[in-house]
């Protein structure tokens, strides 16, 4: 029994078929200037925390989806930061 023929696929509109794999390359993060990157004051004895959950988990978030490395995520959160202009504390997780 032979394998049937995979079906080929000619582009007639070059400039959609262009812009679409233009498209998939995009890449889009919203931050919400709303949530807290510095951790509220616990009250406790010890060393404070100096970031929120939320912050903690978006970066772990991005770690995993991305698949990097922890330095590399740091880089990575670092740079959005700048380019969101979000100012606070230099990320080191």
């Amino acid at each position: 029994m032979s394998r049937p023929t995979p079906p080929t696929y000619k582009t007639r509109n070059w400039p959609s078929y262009n812009e679409a794999l233009k498209r998939r390359g995009s890449l889009t993060i919203w931050f919400d200037p709303e949530m807290s990157w510095e951790a509220a004051p616990t009250g406790r004895r010890g060393r404070q925390q100096s970031y929120s959950d939320a912050a903690i988990q978006t970066c772990l978030s991005m770690k995993v989806l991305f698949g990097m490395a922890l330095r590399q995520t740091t880089g990575f959160v670092e740079s959005l930061l700048q380019l969101v202009r979000v100012t606070g504390p230099s990320v080191h997780i």
